[in-house]
């Protein structure tokens, strides 16, 4: 049961990766043609439903939101949350002497 629940955490934060990636890229390409754009709202919230990975990505990749502080921070603050979320599933079965 563990595992099933492991590959479907995975998958979530692969799909909300790629949807965050794809955002920032879109954003990108309607702000250099100066049409309607995605909120930073959304652009931060699918960073922090598990997008984090892929909006980091696409900040870099496309040059996008990298001057502005709040994506700055909340994106990488975002990242360190995940980070965390997996750390205690995947450790939470494991002894602390085993860490040793």
């Amino acid at each position: 049961m563990q595992l099933y629940l492991d590959q479907i955490l995975v998958g979530w934060v692969v799909l909300m990766s790629i949807l965050s990636f794809l955002l920032y890229g879109v954003d990108k390409y309607k702000a250099i043609h100066h049409r309607w754009r995605v909120p930073e709202q959304t652009l931060l919230l699918s960073a922090f439903l598990g997008g984090a990975p892929g909006a980091l990505l696409g900040m870099q990749l496309f040059h996008h939101k990298t001057r502005k502080w709040k994506f700055r921070l909340l994106v990488p603050v975002a990242l360190v949350l995940w980070i965390i979320v997996f750390g205690k599933i995947y450790c939470a079965g494991v002894p602390m002497e085993a860490w040793r």
